[in-house]
């Protein structure tokens, strides 16, 4: 058993030291990330302004994913991801720079977000083509479990750090120890990691690459219809995203505090939900494990989270939301890196970039729109109606718990319309 443990050991090395320096990084961002999102609701009180910031994140993986990935066929995938991490960093000394001497303004945060998702667009295919060249095969359900870890554990630490360091610290403090993370991980990717060149020689347009990759997607319509499932729950839990400060920072038994608590209650379940996967067996149909977990969990939490006024009502609804995301992540992991070629994958994962993760900024935009445009004014004029006022309680935030319950809705009917389609399709696993 031992030396089973140590052969395993030796042949995930590479992924081990590059998963955890990574997830620490991660971890720095996603820090930041929070603070700069109090940091704006306190100057605005806006949940389109605060939701905007997100967009300005996403914004680049509809407009340069398809080519970003096909750059990333084409160059070294381990200083792709050094000079893209870099470039990051360097937007959040920025930051601190404009902070520390009283320039920082809301304008700033949109541009720097932007420049900085434009790296991780690049940098996103090269990492995940360099995870797939140093891990072997049998290990890609256990190694999507272990990352589906790192990023419970940083959803339940990012915002518990970002509040404590922000209160007692200021904004200042959080960068600091953003920047730190980042050291840490491009020592450890710099000398530490070796990821092997992949076998593509040949060197195109990359609109020619990136026509390959919408070419292999349109030749595989599971792979397909898969992404663009995943891109309907990612409008839904973007929108979520953009309504949960608005419901909670409002409300009398809510602010900075249990904000953060509520939103690491999503960590601590993808934490079990990732030690769930990690001994699961394989399952018989994995594309039906994918669209039933989302079933389950956008048609639970929006729904509790509307109907609730109680933190610790809310802290369940967001276990019960996200206990599950890891077990769909896994399983639609291996059903891509078994099925893209990996002379491919960049361009392809590029690809489903743009696809899938199109809908993030809509639904941020959506979801803070009709917060603070439709739902709140509507709740404003109605609210002494019993039925709304028994439903979703009165005062700033009842209309964020209104927008909850349309969302419930919404994942719902997504889930149960795609998953008739997909059940038509085979996935057959090697």
């Amino acid at each position: 058993m031992n030396n089973t443990k140590k052969i395993e050991l030796y042949e995930l090395k590479d992924f081990l030291i590059l998963w955890s320096t990574q997830s620490v990084s991660q971890l720095g961002s996603s820090i930041t990330a929070f603070a700069l999102t109090l940091w704006l609701y306190e100057k605005t009180g806006s949940s389109l302004s605060t939701a905007a910031l997100t967009i300005c994140s996403y914004a680049p993986y509809v407009l340069m994913s398809i080519f970003a990935g096909a750059l990333t066929d084409q160059f070294d995938k381990k200083k792709t991801m050094i000079v893209c991490d870099a470039l990051a960093v360097f937007c959040t000394v920025v930051v601190l720079g404009l902070f520390s001497t009283n320039r920082l303004m809301v304008w700033h945060l949109y541009v720097l977000n932007a420049i900085s998702g434009l790296m991780n667009t690049v940098q996103q295919p090269a990492s995940e083509v360099a995870m797939t060249l140093i891990i072997p095969e049998k290990y890609y359900q256990k190694t999507s479990g272990l990352r589906s870890l790192s990023g419970s554990l940083i959803s339940i630490l990012n915002p518990l750090i970002a509040t404590a360091l922000y209160s007692f610290t200021g904004l200042n403090g959080v960068i600091a120890v953003d920047i730190g993370s980042f050291v840490v991980a491009f020592i450890a990717l710099q000398f530490f990691i070796s990821i092997p060149k992949s076998n593509r020689k040949r060197k195109e347009s990359v609109f020619v690459l990136a026509k390959e990759g919408i070419g292999f997607l349109k030749d595989n319509p599971m792979i397909m219809t898969l992404i663009l499932f995943m891109a309907g729950v990612n409008l839904v839990a973007s929108a979520f995203d953009a309504t949960l400060p608005g419901y909670v920072l409002p409300n009398p038994k809510g602010g900075h505090y249990v904000l953060g608590v509520v939103t690491s209650c999503s960590g601590v379940a993808m934490i079990i939900g990732s030690l769930i996967v990690s001994v699961l067996p394989k399952p018989k149909d994995r594309v039906k494990v994918v669209y039933l977990t989302m079933l389950f969990s956008l048609g639970t939490e929006n729904f509790l989270l509307a109907f609730s006024r109680e933190p610790i009502l809310w802290c369940i609804g967001q276990i019960i939301g996200w206990i599950l995301v890891p077990v769909m992540s896994a399983n639609l992991d291996v059903i891509l890196r078994s099925t893209i070629p990996i002379e491919l994958q960049g361009r392809v994962y590029a690809c489903r970039n743009t696809f899938q993760f199109f809908t993030i900024p809509i639904g941020l935009f959506l979801g803070g729109f009709m917060v603070d445009n439709v739902c709140e004014p509507l709740m404003a004029v109605y609210d002494d109606l019993s039925i709304l006022k028994m439903l979703f309680g009165t005062g700033k935030g009842s209309g964020a718990a209104l927008m909850m319950f349309i969302l419930g809705v919404s994942g719902s009917m997504v889930c149960i319309i795609t998953g008739k389609k997909l059940k038509k399709y085979q996935y057959n696993e090697k």
